[in-house]
């Protein structure tokens, strides 16, 4: 494979982990609505998928009361929001120059291995189910592939380069 078609699959992979940080960015300052409408949503579920749609409820209530009585807890969640768009915004830099920004997806992977622990850790502490770990956990799974891949090209093309 050529450095140029290593370059291509570089980037693809790569903008699907910044689009995904993107899009968890942007749905997290809404969250009060969206968990409204996922609620509405699973509700004829209810039947089939208890405990889910009893947890997607009681977290509704939290995102609710914290809105009315508590505002400025809901603010972390801005900040959580803020934070990949963030991280996003640093993934311009690999996309642009990968060879030179490969730390930026090492931290990448880094912080997708950093999710096991800390899901598995503080899930518990906080009254999370065991189901909604397993979602958390996801996000590791969904975001390492391809920031694996990412890498392993970069590594290729950065070899590539050192022999010419």
């Amino acid at each position: 494979m050529d450095i140029e078609e290593r370059l291509r699959r570089t980037r693809r992979w790569l903008w699907i982990v910044l689009i995904g940080l993107f899009l968890s960015g942007v749905t997290a300052f809404p969250l009060e609505i969206e968990v409204r409408w996922l609620l509405r949503v699973l509700d004829p579920l209810a039947g089939q998928l208890p405990a889910l749609v009893a947890w997607i409820e009681r977290v509704h209530t939290g995102l609710v009361t914290a809105g009315e009585d508590y505002p400025f807890l809901l603010y972390g969640t801005d900040w959580l929001a803020f934070a990949h768009l963030v991280l996003a915004v640093a993934f311009w830099g690999p996309l642009r120059d990968p060879v030179r920004n490969v730390w930026v997806v090492q931290v990448g992977m880094i912080a997708c291995a950093g999710i096991v622990p800390l899901a598995l850790i503080c899930g518990p502490i906080r009254d999370i189910p065991w189901f909604w770990t397993l979602i958390d956990l996801s996000f590791a799974v969904g975001a390492f592939p391809p920031l694996w891949f990412a890498y392993r090209h970069i590594r290729a093309v950065e070899a590539s380069t050192a022999r010419a």
